[in-house]
């Protein structure tokens, strides 16, 4: 089987690049190595250095499948720069579906993000409530679901659109974890919480959001389909610091912003339905502070 990941060389795209490898699958990973490391890429795949804006065709000739994950990922500068995301989000599928019609590849999965719901009144949210993002991040999101829904009717493209909670683990290079990791290595006896400490969110270890990726492809039944992908609980920020803190053995004092976003655009609180993409097989396997120990470990050594 011959199978294209755009942002292989990403977070979750490499992740995924190495579990389909590993399953015997051909892979071509399609990444501009703007945010991507080569590094991350396994070496039973190919690279092709190429903008998923330009013309892909002659690289997905003969695809099975295409795992469409590169993207601007920063939902917080999306505020202050819209443009980033409308051009690499909306703009790069667009283009990348374009080359998917051109190579007649019949089947596309594509990483769309929990910040479509906006901030949703029911929680756990699920995949029917309405989409209302208050994010430019979310709303570029969304527009490309909405362009995967059109070419699946238009042109009998299988689409799949996984809207990720936060994502967290080993590769990552952004995040609240991540951003407490540098600020506590800088200074363990202070930090800055954005926010007041009160947002409450999903958080999936990376391993989690890969199987779940994978049972939606094997398992899908529909010509166009979106899931839920996200952990059974929800986590404060100011849980995450004092997890962190107790797992790097610091007692900083803490310090917030104040506001109840961490940013223009940030969801207060986010807990998806995992019910439909449960009753394809799928469930959420490593627990919350596992996850964290497991990205502590990596970051020790890689951060």
């Amino acid at each position: 089987m011959r199978i294209a990941v755009t942002g292989g060389a990403g977070f979750i795209g490499s992740h995924l690049v190495d579990r389909l490898v590993s399953e015997g699958a051909g892979i071509t990973v399609i990444d501009d190595l703007s945010c991507g490391k080569k590094e991350n890429i396994s070496p039973g795949a190919a690279l092709v250095r190429k903008d998923i804006r330009q013309d892909l065709s002659a690289e997905l000739r003969g695809a099975d499948a295409v795992f469409h994950l590169a993207a601007d990922p920063d939902v917080r500068s999306s505020a202050a720069n819209p443009t980033k995301s409308f051009e690499q989000n909306v703009a790069g599928t667009f283009a990348v579906l374009e080359s998917c019609r051109k190579a007649d590849v019949k089947r596309v999965v594509f990483a769309s993000t929990s910040t479509v719901y906006g901030e949703a009144d029911v929680i756990p949210t699920p995949e029917t409530y309405p989409c209302a993002p208050i994010s430019n991040y979310g709303a570029s999101k969304l527009a490309c679901e909405a362009y995967l829904s059109a070419y699946s009717g238009s042109y009998g493209i299988k689409g799949t659109s996984l809207r990720f909670a936060n994502i967290f683990g080993e590769r990552s290079t952004h995040g609240v974890m991540l951003d407490f990791y540098r600020k506590l290595r800088a200074n363990p006896k202070e930090m800055e919480i954005l926010g007041d400490g009160r947002q409450d969110k999903s958080y999936l270890h990376v391993s989690d959001c890969v199987s779940a990726t994978l049972t939606a492809w094997k398992k899908q039944k529909a010509a166009y389909d979106a899931f839920n992908v996200g952990s059974r609980g929800k986590a404060r920020v100011d849980e995450i610091a004092g997890l962190m803190c107790r797992l790097m053995r610091v007692r900083p004092k803490f310090s917030y912003t104040g506001t109840p976003r961490g940013w223009a655009g940030d969801v207060r609180v986010m807990l998806l339905s995992t019910e439909k993409i449960g009753r394809l097989g799928w469930k959420e396997q490593v627990s919350f502070e596992e996850g964290v120990k497991k990205y502590l470990a990596w970051l020790e050594k890689n951060g």
